[in-house]
């Protein structure tokens, strides 16, 4: 499991998450897999790119988990 800090912000979208942890190669990759079903938020399939992600919320996606923690 990977930690994630906000650094200050008070959200960062989805697709970009998995961008900055290099889950993906690309924000494109990353739009992708969230397009076609394979990321979970809070164990939840989640399809929407920009999703906003807070503090609390727990990002999976294939043998990843990505914890998101506040500042």
């Amino acid at each position: 499991m990977k930690d994630f800090v906000l650094d200050g912000r008070e959200f960062i979208e989805l697709y970009k998450i998995l961008k900055v942890e290099g889950v993906v190669s690309s924000g494109g990759e990353a739009k992708a897999v969230i397009a076609e079903g394979q990321v979970l938020v809070n164990g939840t399939i989640e399809t929407q790119k920009r999703k906003k992600i807070v503090a609390g919320d727990c990002i999976e996606f294939r043998n990843e988990k990505i914890h998101i923690l506040p500042t």
